[in-house]
């Protein structure tokens, strides 16, 4: 009988799962994937603009990512590539492990408002 005990409490192989996806159950569970979206997106921001040390605000809503700079200089080139920084951060986005790519409120970045 003691025996039988000590088996219930392994897990079956075909029971476990991976990290990723015991992650991936907790951030939906926890409803955590919509603030961490916005998190990734304003990360990939930095790493696809270079602007970071300039960024004064980042606000994110429906789609749209507003960016305050405090350099009209910057301001002006980003401008000029606002497509290309899109489809870049999109791309960073896509590759990204902890961003739900089916999330309704806080999905891929459709547009871009400099200010």
């Amino acid at each position: 009988m003691a025996e039988y005990k000590k088996r219930s409490y392994f897990i079956r192989r075909k029971e476990a799962l991976s990290m990723e996806e015991v992650i991936g159950q907790f951030i939906k569970s926890a409803k955590l994937s919509s603030g961490l979206n916005t998190q990734r997106i304003f990360t990939a921001w930095d790493a696809c603009s270079g602007a970071g040390p300039f960024t004064l605000k980042r606000y994110f809503r429906s789609g749209t990512l507003y960016i305050t700079l405090s350099s009209s200089v910057i301001r002006n080139q980003l401008y000029f590539q606002k497509e290309a920084l899109i489809e870049k951060m999109n791309a960073w986005l896509s590759e990204d492990i902890l961003f739900t790519k089916d999330n309704l409120t806080s999905g891929f970045v459709r547009e871009l408002v400099l200010r």
